[in-house]
């Protein structure tokens, strides 16, 4: 089985309206083209800080900016006019954690993929004046924020996956990392997952980025699976061009790691499929 979960039926921006793209026309010509490309799960995750709801939990002034849509009629979109697994991707935000889970309680999620963008008020993926980079210069003290947040989103029981599990070296050469062994910040990060029962994913995403490489690095996806680390497979599709992108390559690097099965959801239940 092959699946692609983390998916979001519109393009970043707030040009792209959810009439726009929360239609079962758009939802079909998704489906169909993760049929084509042999996706048998197919769900989508969209952004938490797309919805009203979402100030609720936090009012920094890009979700002020992007939150335009309800959630309620999110959710009946999916559940009543298509046949997609419903998710959400809600970010990891320390001392939030009460009002996020206040957020998430409302509906009957099949999978909430977790995500770590920000680390406080600055985030780790903008290129704009948010951008931590320009407030810390140091690789060891950002890469340390990142892997701690994402530890703690793992242990939180918030989440049913943690996505891009190493989102802080999107840059590739663009942004400095540290000098030491970075299996130093991955072994914290696997055993808080394991800790937290939760799946990593492998988001083929990076490919698509500067850094060229899919999430998470190969030291750490082995490090995950040799400690039996649950794997979720994803692309973190924007468009359906990006659906099950660099799919070969992610299936062929999973099998390399002695990987035969892949998490699948449902209700919030996981369950292990065969890997193919």
């Amino acid at each position: 089985m092959l699946t692609d979960y983390h998916v979001h039926l519109r393009p970043d921006g707030n040009a792209h309206t959810a009439s726009d793209y929360f239609t079962p026309a758009n939802a079909e010509r998704y489906r169909e083209v993760a049929t084509e490309r042999g996706v048998a799960e197919l769900g989508v995750a969209e952004h938490v800080h797309r919805f009203t709801a979402a100030l609720d939990v936090w009012q920094h002034p890009f979700w002020r900016q992007s939150a335009l849509d309800d959630l309620d009629a999110y959710v009946g979109f999916v559940r009543e006019e298509t046949d997609l697994k419903l998710g959400i991707e809600a970010d990891y935000l320390k001392g939030r954690e009460d009002r996020m889970a206040n957020l998430l309680d409302q509906h009957e999620w099949d999978y909430v993929v977790g995500s770590v963008h920000f680390l406080g008020d600055f985030a780790v993926d903008f290129d704009d004046e948010t951008d931590i980079w320009r407030q810390e210069m140091s690789a060891e003290r950002v890469w340390t924020k990142y892997f701690e947040a994402l530890a703690e989103s793992a242990r939180s029981g918030l989440y049913d996956i943690i996505s891009h599990p190493d989102l802080v070296k999107i840059w590739g050469k663009g942004r400095p990392v540290p000098e030491k062994d970075l299996r130093f910040f991955y072994e914290p990060a696997v055993e808080a997952m394991l800790e937290g029962n939760v799946a990593m994913e492998l988001s083929t995403a990076g490919l698509r980025k500067p850094v060229g490489e899919m999430y998470p690095a190969p030291a750490y996806l082995e490090m995950a699976v040799d400690a039996g680390v649950p794997i979720a497979l994803s692309s973190d599709a924007h468009v359906t061009d990006h659906l099950a992108f660099g799919y070969d390559k992610a299936v062929e690097l999973l099998e390399r790691h002695g990987v035969k099965e892949i998490a699948v959801f449902e209700k919030r239940q996981r369950r292990m499929e065969p890997l193919g």
